[in-house]
């Protein structure tokens, strides 16, 4: 991120801050629905994070660490959606496919699928934690950081979120299993 353009965007320039805005706009956004889950709640999320950084960019101290300080009101804003959840519909979208014929890409679906039923068991704090990792390929450190952990608590729900995700599929494969043989 250009700290010139977090500098002057923290002297109340509204271009500086439009072309942040438009230049993180998306990650945000992306982010905001690996953990949310939902388009809506993340669209809702994302807007009230770009409001929250543009009311406190002038208290940002170090305009290098702008990226990690902005996932942390992202994420925050994320929490704050969930909490004020509405009823779950579902967010149907046609995945685009290689090859919509061959064995290879159904198997491709059925396994996004299994992972997409699996992520949405997780809670709102795991989900965090793996998509800042694992997506935003942060460090445990950078993800700790962002948000506002101890690194050791960063590493143990990224242990507990891998294993919760392990045994959701493990327990959808059994099911799968159980049923064919009924």
């Amino acid at each position: 991120m250009d700290t010139d353009l977090v500098t002057r965007a923290q002297r109340g320039d509204e271009e500086a801050f439009a072309s942040l805005a438009v230049a993180a706009g998306d990650r945000l956004h992306a982010v905001a629905h690996r953990i949310l889950r939902d388009l809506d709640l993340a669209d809702d999320a994302t807007q009230q994070a770009l409001l929250a950084i543009w009311r406190d960019l002038p208290q940002l101290r170090d305009p290098a660490r702008f990226e990690g300080w902005a996932y942390r009101i992202l994420v925050r804003a994320c929490y704050a959606e969930r909490r004020r959840e509405r009823a779950w519909s579902p967010n149907l979208r046609l995945l685009p496919a290689l090859d919509p014929h061959g064995a290879d890409a159904s198997q491709s679906i059925v396994a996004r699928d299994q992972i997409e039923r699996g992520f949405r068991r997780l809670s709102l704090e795991h989900r965090a934690v793996i998509v800042l990792h694992y997506y935003l390929d942060l460090p445990l450190a950078g993800v700790a950081e962002t948000l506002g952990i101890p690194v050791g608590t960063a590493r143990s729900r990224l242990h507990y979120a891998v294993r919760a995700l392990r045994a959701a599929l493990d327990a959808d494969a059994r099911t799968a299993v159980e049923v064919m043989v009924r």
